[in-house]
């Protein structure tokens, strides 16, 4: 009975994941878009003031099976760069505006555009760097099963805040149990996590510590 119910289960799972999941993202996705229209608007001048040109930060992304796209955000720091020509360090680089604009997740609106496209989802592993790609082992290649999304259940249950061994497994964890329920479980979670504003750094950092690969492998 157990196995017959858990069989079940994951039939369902593999329904919406194949049929209603895209759908859902590209409807939610825009709706929000027009409500958030006169807040992308104003961000973006906001940006275009205090921080200059580009508004938008562009950055190549790994996503559903390790495809490469463009992700947008918006522009937290400034380009200040080192006599060598180094960008300095991104705890001077990110100014009390950016800050602000993480902590209330502002810089991620973008990314509704890239939902909208297809690149990514409402709900799944945060899209990381591509350099990651070979640092990965084959429990955390895992995390590319699905499209990455604007949030995740890593990001509800700690964000920048835990370990990349702790977040990779969290990632993988929702590949694993993906359906309707939780991605609004998790949908739900991540609007009280912006007004609460937990997990934005690391212990250590500004953001988060650079992955250098996993000495364990599973």
């Amino acid at each position: 009975m157990q196995i017959e119910v858990k069989k079940e289960v994951k039939v369902k799972q593999g329904i919406y994941r194949r049929f209603f999941k895209r759908p859902m993202d590209f409807i939610l996705s825009l709706m929000a878009i027009f409500v958030l229209i006169p807040v992308l608007i104003i961000v973006g001048l906001l940006i275009k003031v205090k921080l200059g040109s580009p508004v938008l930060f562009k950055q190549k992304r790994p996503g559903f099976n390790e495809k490469i796209f463009t992700m947008y955000k918006f522009r937290t720091m400034t380009d200040g760069k080192a006599e060598n020509g180094d960008l300095l360090p991104d705890s001077i680089r990110l100014t009390e505006f950016g800050k602000i604009l993480r902590a209330t997740s502002l810089d991620e609106l973008p990314e509704l555009f890239n939902i909208l496209k297809g690149d990514m989802s409402i709900v799944g592993p945060r899209p990381l760097l591509v350099q990651y790609l070979d640092l990965y082992n084959d429990h955390q290649k895992r995390r590319h099963e699905v499209r990455p999304g604007l949030s995740g259940h890593a990001q509800v249950n700690g964000r920048n805040a835990i370990s990349w061994e702790d977040k990779f497994n969290l990632d993988i964890e929702y590949v694993d149990n993906i359906s309707f329920i939780e991605d609004w479980e998790i949908i739900f979670k991540t609007i009280k996590k912006v007004f609460v504003k937990e997990g934005i750094s690391s212990g250590s950092s500004v953001t988060m510590e650079p992955f250098r690969g996993s000495k364990a492998e599973h």
